[in-house]
């Protein structure tokens, strides 16, 4: 198939190929007809969107949904060990657990798929909102990595998860004023930088690429 199509494109192949009725899929994933008409056809769906289709049509490879390789539908049966193949795609709700160190159970109920060059990633999430615009969309998928906070340093100007008591950010971290306080930096103007005590990190995770999504 074409790499070129989008991923609205590879759904609409999906549903024809499997003979599912559009209105049946809109109705199993909450997802607006309007997503797949007209000007709608040629806008971004979000990963939370994305992350539903799998769980509900979970034959379909999370690979090939988003990047076009490989086979359309996963085998029909996993050979003994390799369940926990492949990179987590961890949805909102569910990235507390990870921080929280719940990831076998929380990896339980998550689709997976291989991206090599994200060897080394712990687990996906999606983007969400307009912060890190325009280097992350929302709806992007970031690959990320966990790094233990009793061996914690910062590459500076690089971009990580952040897990704090108002919940999981995803911002560029620069030096602080002093040793103990990190500078939070959004890639959006509009969002002004601000400084973060280290003792306020629960949790962090560096972010190694992202999966632009059409």
């Amino acid at each position: 198939m074409d790499k070129n199509l989008t991923i609205k494109d590879r759904i609409l192949y999906f549903l024809e190929n499997q003979g599912i009725k559009k209105t049946d899929f809109y109705e199993k994933t909450d997802i607006s007809a309007s997503n797949f008409k007209g000007a709608g056809l040629n806008s971004e769906l979000g990963g939370d969107k994305i992350v539903k289709i799998l769980t509900v049509y979970s034959l379909l490879s999370p690979e090939w949904l988003l990047t076009g390789e490989g086979q359309m539908l996963k085998p029909a049966a996993s050979p003994s060990g390799m369940e926990g193949d492949g990179i987590p795609l961890i949805p909102d709700h569910a990235m507390a657990g990870i921080f929280q160190g719940d990831i076998s159970v929380a990896e339980l109920d998550c689709e997976r798929y291989v991206v090599p060059v994200f060897k080394g990633a712990d687990f996906l999430i999606p983007v969400k909102g307009s912060s890190m615009y325009p280097k992350y969309s929302s709806g992007d998928i970031v690959a990320c990595k966990k790094i233990p906070l009793n061996d914690l340093f910062f590459q500076w100007n690089k971009v990580y998860v952040l897990d704090t008591v108002q919940g999981p950010l995803i911002k560029r971290i620069g030096r602080g004023s002093d040793p103990d306080h990190i500078l939070v930096v959004s890639e959006n103007t509009k969002y002004e930088p601000f400084e973060l005590h280290i003792s306020q990190l629960r949790a962090v995770a560096i972010v190694l690429g992202v999966i632009r999504l059409e």
